[in-house]
C-alpha cells in the first residue's frame, strides 16, 4: 500500500507539476498586467539555452523530490519540527503505514532514477 501512496505522490505532485511550471514557461504570453514574479521568472526561462531549461527543470523537479521526502520523513517520524513536540502518523485506509513512507519514496526514486 505505501509503494501505491509514494508512486501516486510522485506522478500527482512532481510530474503532474513539472507539466504545468513547463506549460507556464512556455506558453504564457507576457503582457502589462502579468505579474512581475511572473515577468522575471518567463524572461529568465526565455534566456536560457535549451540544455538549461532541462537542467532548471531537473532542479525544480529534485527540490520537490526533496520536500517530499522531507515532509514524509516528519510523518514518519525519523525527522522533528523545531518547537513542536507533536508525533504525526498516517494511515491509509485506517492500516499504519510504519514509519515507512520516507523510505518507500526514496526507494521509488531511485528505481526509477536507474531505470531511467
Amino acid at each position: 500500500m505505501n509503494e501505491i501512496f509514494v508512486k501516486s505522490l510522485y506522478e500527482s505532485i512532481v510530474r503532474e507539476n513539472l507539466r504545468l511550471y513547463k506549460n507556464l514557461y512556455e506558453t504564457t504570453n507576457v503582457t502589462p498586467k502579468t505579474d512581475d514574479y511572473w515577468k522575471k521568472a518567463i524572461g529568465f526561462y526565455d534566456s536560457l539555452t535549451d540544455e538549461n531549461k532541462d537542467t532548471l527543470l531537473r532542479i525544480i523537479e529534485q527540490t520537490m523530490i526533496d520536500t517530499i521526502s522531507n515532509m514524509l520523513g516528519v510523518i514518519d517520524g525519523s525527522s522533528t519540527l523545531k518547537d513542536c513536540s507533536f508525533e504525526p502518523k498516517l494511515l491509509l485506509d485506517s492500516i499504519d503505514t510504519e514509519g515507512e513512507l520516507q523510505d518507500s519514496f526514496l526507494e521509488f526514486i531511485e528505481e526509477r532514477d536507474s531505470n531511467s
